[in-house]
C-alpha cells in the first residue's frame, strides 16, 4: 500500500505539469483562461466516471490540449487513489517503455471497459433497441438516441439499422427514395439525412 501511495504522490507532483504547461501557453497566446473549469481528480468511483469524463473532455478542449499524447498524459495526471492510481501508474509505466504515439481510440476503449458503469451500459443498450420515435419531435429524438448508443458502445452499422427500424417510416421512407448518389452511408450523414426531412415535415404538421 505504501508503494502506490508514493506513486500517486510523485504523479500529483510530476504529471499535472504537462497539462499546466499546456494550458499557460494557450492562455498566453491569448485564449481564454478558466473558460471550461477543472472536473478535478477520478478515484475510480463507476457512479462518477460519466460526468468526470464529460468534463475533462470539456476541459481539455477549451484549453486546446489537442496532442494525442498530451491528452492522455493530461487524462492520467487527473486519476489518484484506489484503482485509477493503480491503473494510472500502469499505464505510465507503459508510456514510458514506448515512445511512439499512442492510439486515441484504444485509450478511450480502455478507459471506458476499466471504469464506466457496467449497470448503466447494459440498461442503455436494452433501451437503446426498442427506442422508437413515435411522436418525439425529431431532433429531441436524435439527442437522445445518440446519448444511449454512447452509452451502449453501438457500433456504427448498428446504429444505422435501429434507426431505420425505429425512427417514423414516412421519414425512413422519404430518405430511402433519395436518388443512389444522394443516399446517406454514414451513420453521420444518416443523421443528418433524419433531422432534415423530420423538421421538414414538423414545419408543415405545425
Amino acid at each position: 500500500m505504501s508503494e502506490y501511495k508514493q506513486t500517486d504522490t510523485e504523479m500529483s507532483v510530476a504529471q499535472p505539469a504537462t497539462a499546466a504547461t499546456a494550458v499557460s501557453e494557450n492562455v498566453q497566446a491569448g485564449w481564454p483562461k478558466n473558460m471550461v473549469p477543472d472536473p478535478g481528480w477520478f478515484d475510480g468511483d463507476w457512479s462518477k466516471f460519466e460526468d468526470w469524463w464529460r468534463g475533462i473532455r470539456l476541459f481539455l478542449k477549451s484549453n486546446r490540449v489537442n496532442g494525442t499524447d498530451d491528452r492522455i498524459t493530461a487524462i492520467l495526471a487527473h486519476l489518484r487513489g484506489g484503482v485509477a492510481g493503480i491503473y494510472a501508474q500502469k499505464k505510465l509505466d507503459e508510456l514510458d517503455e514506448d515512445n511512439d504515439t499512442q492510439n486515441w481510440d484504444e485509450f478511450v476503449k480502455e478507459l471506458k471497459t476499466m471504469f464506466s458503469d457496467k449497470s448503466k451500459a447494459a440498461d442503455a443498450e436494452w433501451k437503446i433497441e426498442t427506442f422508437k420515435q413515435r411522436k418525439k419531435n425529431t431532433a429531441d429524438f436524435m439527442i437522445e438516441f445518440e446519448a444511449l448508443a454512447t452509452k451502449a458502445d453501438t457500433d456504427e452499422l448498428h446504429a444505422i439499422f435501429l434507426l431505420k427500424k425505429n425512427v417514423r417510416q414516412d421519414i425512413i421512407k422519404t430518405i430511402l427514395g433519395y436518388p443512389p448518389i444522394a443516399m446517406p452511408e454514414t451513420l453521420k450523414e444518416w443523421k443528418v439525412a433524419i433531422i432534415s426531412v423530420g423538421q421538414g415535415y414538423e414545419s408543415t404538421e405545425g
